[in-house]
């Protein structure tokens, strides 16, 4: 049976160790206040085993654009060196 987490209204959390079947409760434990809501969390999930690799997906789109990116790179001019700012260039008093 899985554990359940619910919020109330007023911020309080409680969980419950109930059946999948088992309806919602309908009001908080501690404070009696309803509606309460059920909180969820993400999960990771890890594909294990022969045919699942980490680099088959969400890569192929950067792996694209930063071949896009080199040959526009290599073609660019090399960055020219900044002019010295005026007021340092000539004071004498």
């Amino acid at each position: 049976m899985p554990i359940y987490e619910y919020r109330c209204p007023n911020g309080h959390h409680f969980e419950r160790f109930q059946p999948i079947t088992a309806p919602p409760p309908e009001k908080c434990d501690e404070c009696g206040a309803s509606p309460v809501e059920l909180v969820l969390y993400p999960v990771a999930i890890h594909y294990k085993g022969s045919g699942f690799y980490t680099t088959d997906y969400g890569k192929k789109e950067a792996k694209e654009k930063k071949d896009d990116s080199k040959p526009a790179d290599s073609k660019s001019k090399p960055a020219e060196p900044k002019p010295s700012s005026p007021s340092s260039s000539t004071s004498s008093d």
